[in-house]
């Protein structure tokens, strides 16, 4: 990482790449804890509230996963900073630590946690591909943003796409595991995540027609 035909390629390509400017110090910013955070922390408020009014069985479960894993980003890339020592680009000031990329994970574990959270409350499945999509654009602006303003070498990224693709799987797991319904008038569990909250307004729509009409619902 620090010497070998990795930091060679490495240098091949920030050579390539580097080009410090306006818009790629903005794409890297959006790895800022100081934004990445509070968007998660939206949609963990929002899951909570969804999932405790839905009667979804554990609903402070997948909240609280997302929560712990933002948590460990620091605690899991600090020391891999300090193990690696790894020198930044010719474009920063003289100093270690910069493998892996701390503002790669931060956006990645974030955004990425908050798709995951999101992802079963959505109505349709262009709405969850539109928001897979939109997170994978902000993930890879600010990977992209990172190197081409010379904030970290290419392989720093790559590095902390390897460690959040493990971490997120996980929590991806765990939110698979949280979206049983419980209570004497619950249908039958299903197995699918995104199917929860939409039984919860089918329920409702189907309650609301038949007081109303006195007949079931057209659907």
């Amino acid at each position: 990482m620090d010497h070998g035909p990795l930091l060679r390629l490495d240098s091949r390509l920030s050579r390539d790449l580097v080009h410090p400017d306006r818009f790629s110090e903005i794409l890297s910013d959006f790895g800022n804890i100081q934004i990445a955070v509070p968007v998660l922390l939206f949609a963990i408020g929002y899951v909570l509230w969804r999932g405790h009014d839905a009667g979804i069985a554990r609903w402070w479960l997948p909240p609280l996963a997302a929560a712990v894993l933002m948590a460990l980003v620091p605690a899991i890339v600090v020391p891999l900073k300090d193990w690696t020592a790894r020198p930044g680009t010719p474009v920063v000031p003289p100093a270690v630590g910069y493998f892996p990329s701390g503002h790669t994970a931060t956006a990645a574990i974030a955004y990425g946690s908050a798709t995951l959270l999101l992802l079963p409350w959505l109505p349709s499945a262009a709405a969850r591909r539109n928001l897979v999509a939109g997170c994978t654009a902000l993930v890879l602006g600010v990977s992209y943003g990172l190197v081409r303003h010379g904030y970290h070498w290419p392989l720093d990224v790559v590095a902390s796409w390897c460690l959040c693709t493990v971490l997120l799987t996980t929590l991806s797991l765990v939110t698979t595991r949280g979206t049983a319904r419980t209570g004497p008038t619950s249908p039958t569990t299903s197995s699918d995540p995104a199917a929860a909250p939409a039984r919860s307004h089918e329920s409702r729509t189907r309650r609301s027609s038949s007081s109303s009409s006195g007949s079931p619902g057209p659907w």
